[in-house]
């Protein structure tokens, strides 16, 4: 696993601190939140679907959960651990823009520091990444430029199955506009094939890799100093 080396050099003393605050937006089943959920800690024991990285802790709080499906499973995982869901769902006829106008003002109520797509299915307009610049990442199963957009596992799997490939991975990258799966990357993983794969054992170990990685990067942001917490740092060395 490779995580920025430019974000993560540089590590400093850093006064105390409020956790960080994240919104998870989701459209799926959840697993990819349940790894955050355990991780973070919030009201809720260590699942089973998290067992690779039980070891990994993120000093943060899950605000709210926000999915555009509202029979997303991951609304019911969240619940359960007693966080905040919303459900901000298309509408017939409305315009990109309008509708995650919506979903700004829906995320804008928990004040996050970050938000997290983990599985969300939409691509996001400047409507709503220009609210949050630098502060949107995104979990992606396929390594930097390689298979962009849905499917991505399937099709890196019918690719190793004709011999044109021998790897994939996964990565999570910040997403500073509406570029699909593009954008500065946190953090990647490779993910090689094994001899006697299958569409499910592969993929069950791809997803093991994006949880691991997903866990490794929010909680490397959410322990990166404030903007306030260096200048307290730069004054005290004078």
């Amino acid at each position: 696993m490779h995580l920025a080396s430019d974000l993560w050099g540089a590590r400093v003393t850093r006064r105390a601190r409020e956790r960080s605050s994240l919104v998870v937006l989701i459209s799926g089943s959840g697993t990819n939140l349940q790894a955050l959920i355990d991780a973070t800690g919030d009201r809720f024991s260590p699942s089973m679907a998290s067992a690779d990285h039980q070891h990994l802790t993120i000093d943060a709080s899950i605000l709210g959960v926000v999915s555009n499906r509202r029979d997303a499973y991951g609304l019911v995982r969240a619940k359960q651990a007693g966080i905040a869901t919303r459900v901000v769902s298309a509408r017939m006829g409305e315009a990109r823009e309008d509708h995650d106008r919506r979903l700004r003002h829906a995320v804008d109520g928990f004040k996050p520091d970050w938000v997290v797509l983990a599985g969300y299915m939409r691509i996001l307009s400047m409507e709503f990444l220009g609210a949050y610049p630098g502060k949107v990442i995104n979990l992606h199963p396929a390594l930097p430029g390689d298979i962009p957009g849905t499917d991505a596992i399937s099709r890196a799997f019918a690719e190793w199955q004709v011999g044109t490939r021998t790897h994939s991975g996964a990565m999570v990258h910040l997403v500073p506009d509406e570029g699909v799966d593009a954008g500065p990357i946190l953090g990647q993983v490779r993910v090689p094939f094994a001899h006697g794969d299958i569409l499910e054992t592969f993929a069950n170990r791809m997803h093991s890799a994006e949880r691991l990685l997903l866990v490794s990067v929010v909680a490397k942001l959410c322990d990166l100093p404030s903007v306030n917490d260096e200048r307290e740092v730069a004054l005290s060395s004078r």
